[in-house]
């Protein structure tokens, strides 16, 4: 029923949704294949990629087939490919980690190769893939007799670090440990080595998380326990503010929130503030639980994937991490 009121025209909202073609006219949130960031894992010692059980879809590669994949990044018109090393071999400092010869460095240069700047090729700068404990720093001894994470000694090794990615080509360093300074200091070492070009990716708000189960699968994590000491607790959002403007000051090139969905107040309040662009990172449990619930029939996949996506965006992310890149930049 259409018509005037009593105080003047009816206005009616849903004028607007009255067609597929006038909703994409004026959607006022938009998501493109360039927003997106492919995480994938490559593994040392396997002669054929390994699917991950917890992550339908997800494979561990080889080098060869983690080249294909950034190839096929680029076809999609992907925005960018992040990195992981699964290492045949882990100690207790992450030696493999800035190794020239470990997996992480190696695959950084066959991606880089194979190309160059029609990707953004990023890397994880973080020791928990490559510890036997699975911490994403050094331990240490406290006074009362408990094994911490030593601040201070691991922010020397990302240093290390930071330098064998940069010099195997990475173009953004994802710094995801939350160690305190991280960013400055990595800053500084990359600036004094001559590596002034290469980008900071900070994880300025990482929350612990129960969703980050199937990504320790597929990296294969030493970690027994959490990392409720050095990653942040999900009861807090100032506290997210607090850690944004610190890597702000220290020079972060972009800042990330992660887990995504469950943190979209923290997306939203980061964007607001934030001078520089904002990531958030889909999970792998995100990931997981869709495709979980899409096998069972409990929902539609390609409806849910897309929705969850919008939101991130919606929420204020320049710039999605998500599993589901390749695949959804297809439809788009």
């Amino acid at each position: 029923m259409s018509g005037v009121g009593a105080t003047g025209p009816v206005v009616r909202p849903r004028r607007l949704r009255g067609s597929a073609p006038l909703r994409r006219l004026v959607a006022q949130t938009r998501l493109h294949p360039a927003d997106l960031v492919l995480p994938v894992f490559v593994r040392e010692g396997i002669e054929a990629p390994v699917e991950i059980s917890s992550m339908p879809g997800v494979r561990q590669h080889t080098l060869e087939s983690l080249v294909d994949e950034a190839r096929a990044c680029v076809e999609a018109g992907i925005g960018g490919i992040m990195l992981f090393g699964v290492p045949a071999t882990k100690d207790a400092r992450g030696s493999g980690a800035d190794d020239p010869q470990g997996i992480l460095n190696v695959a950084t240069r066959a991606v880089v190769d194979a190309v160059g700047d029609r990707l953004v090729v990023m890397t994880d700068l973080c020791l928990d893939e490559f510890t036997d404990h699975g911490h994403c720093g050094v331990l240490a001894t406290s006074a009362d007799g408990r094994s911490i994470v030593d601040n201070d000694a691991t922010l020397e090794r990302y240093a290390s670090m930071a330098l064998a990615q940069a010099e195997a080509g990475a173009h953004v360093l994802g710094l995801s440990g939350m160690m305190d300074g991280q960013v400055a200091h990595v800053r500084a070492a990359l600036d004094a080595a001559g590596h002034t070009d290469t980008l900071v990716l900070a994880y300025a708000a990482k929350y612990t998380s129960a969703l980050y189960g199937p990504f320790r699968e597929a990296v294969q994590s030493s970690l027994s326990g959490d990392r409720a000491t050095y990653q942040q607790d999900p009861a807090n959002a100032t506290e997210a503010l607090r850690e944004i403007e610190l890597d702000l000051a220290e020079g972060a090139d972009f800042i990330m929130v992660k887990p995504a969905q469950p943190h979209l107040d923290v997306v939203a309040a980061a964007a607001e503030v934030s001078p520089v662009p904002v990531a958030a990172y889909q999970i792998s449990g995100e990931y997981a639980q869709i495709v979980a619930a899409a096998e069972r029939g409990w929902i539609d996949r390609d409806a849910a994937v897309l929705e969850s996506l919008v939101h991130i965006k919606r929420a204020g992310a320049q710039i999605v991490l998500t599993y589901f890149a390749l695949e959804i930049a297809g439809r788009l």
